[in-house]
């Protein structure tokens, strides 16, 4: 089982870029930020694909607004300047970001539509989180609302909408109510897909501009896939 790494800019996906940000649709696989495998993080590739579009020398400065799980794919913005992220940070801090994400289950949730409320607590050595029905110590309140948005042969698209951003919020919650994601082995699914892909995509997001103040509302394409097909046809 192998995870497909971004490692030349010409694979890069960019949904949208300005002087101020970029916004790049994530493969499944790639590591937003580097971190102990040494795989190339995305936030290198986009580097050098800036470097090499606008010609800079040196340094280019580039910052991680938010996060995505390797095995997730989709939106993920970046900030180009020094002034726009902790503009784009408060963004998100405050909520004022809205993230909308496609997951495909197996077995349906109990409702059409719901809005689940956990207390989350992350275990850092299983790097896992439990999604607990009740306040536990050390615990953070979750929040996200779903619904379904088509049957498939087989599976469930859901529509969700998060209210927080927890250590892998989505994929514990939906385990916690019996719809594991397809392929989500470490949260309840039974098989993994074969490209260690899960079927959970940050579909859109919605959020003012740091500097121009104009509203800005990103769609990022789907995995090419059957079953990821079959969710727009």
């Amino acid at each position: 089982m192998s995870n497909k790494i971004i490692s030349t800019p010409q694979n890069l996906q960019v949904l949208y870029e300005d002087n101020h940000l970029i916004v790049i649709n994530k493969r499944s696989g790639d590591i937003v930020q580097g971190d102990k495998t040494g795989d190339t993080p995305l936030s290198e590739v986009v580097k050098e694909y800036i470097k090499v579009k606008y010609n800079k020398p040196g340094n280019v400065y580039l910052g991680v607004v938010h996060r995505l799980d390797r095995p997730t794919s989709g939106i993920v913005l970046f900030s180009k300047t020094s002034k726009a992220l902790p503009r784009l940070n408060k963004l998100f801090q405050d909520k004022d970001a809205k993230k909308t994400y496609w997951a495909v289950v197996k077995i349906p949730p109990p409702k059409q539509k719901d809005t689940l409320l956990h207390y989350m607590k992350r275990n850092p050595k299983q790097n896992k989180s439990y999604a607990h029905t009740k306040e536990v110590p050390d615990s953070k309140k979750a929040i996200l609302e779903y619904h379904i948005l088509k049957e498939l042969n087989n599976y469930f698209l859901l529509e969700i909408d998060l209210h927080t951003g927890r250590h892998h919020q989505i994929r514990s919650q939906l385990s916690a109510i019996g719809s594991p994601i397809k392929g989500d082995l470490k949260y309840g699914f039974d098989r993994s897909n074969k490209d260690a892909s899960i079927h959970l995509h940050a579909r859109k997001l919605t959020f003012v501009h740091p500097v121009k103040k104009e509203s800005l509302s990103i769609i990022a394409p789907l995995p090419t896939d059957a079953i990821w097909d079959a969710c727009i046809t």
